[in-house]
């Protein structure tokens, strides 16, 4: 089997960019990371979830999908930072359940995730990181992150 598109998966603060990162350097990988940086939604959203909950999941889901196109049309191995199934299974989801995210953005944000997957061809490798010491996971997270998993 031919590898042209990686995923690497897991909790945040797991170790997913470090690997990633790692990978790309031993191998010449070209290397996607979240595109977190560059959000617009993020600081907002963790100052009010339930205002910005829908605008955050959709940025991540244009991103990632933008990413997915990048990949299908190199000719190169890409490793990517978390995957577009992530983006509905665990986060959108989650959200929805803990009734930051209501039942019509939820809805709506879903009839979109699946529209998309019509057009993304499934990685070739998902890698998925597991730490079970939760206090290493939690010192390798931004201060914002702990902040959001407190409240959430």
């Amino acid at each position: 089997m031919k590898l042209k598109h990686i995923v690497i998966s897991g909790n945040i603060g797991v170790g997913k960019t470090t690997l990633a990162q790692k990978l790309s350097n031993k191998y010449d990988w070209k290397i996607l990371l979240e595109e977190v940086d560059n959000n617009p939604y993020l600081e907002d959203f963790y100052k009010s979830m339930k205002s910005w909950s829908f605008h955050l999941q959709i940025f991540f889901l244009n991103s990632r999908f933008k990413q997915i196109k990048k990949i299908s049309s190199s000719n190169g191995i890409i490793i990517q930072d978390r995957s577009i199934y992530e983006d509905y299974e665990v986060f959108t989801k989650n959200l929805y359940d803990s009734k930051i995210l209501l039942k019509r953005e939820f809805e709506n944000y879903k009839r979109l995730y699946k529209t998309i997957l019509d057009y993304v061809k499934e990685p070739d490798l998902l890698i998925y990181i597991r730490n079970n010491n939760i206090n290493n996971i939690v010192n390798n997270i931004p201060r914002i992150f702990i902040i959001f998993v407190i409240i959430f």
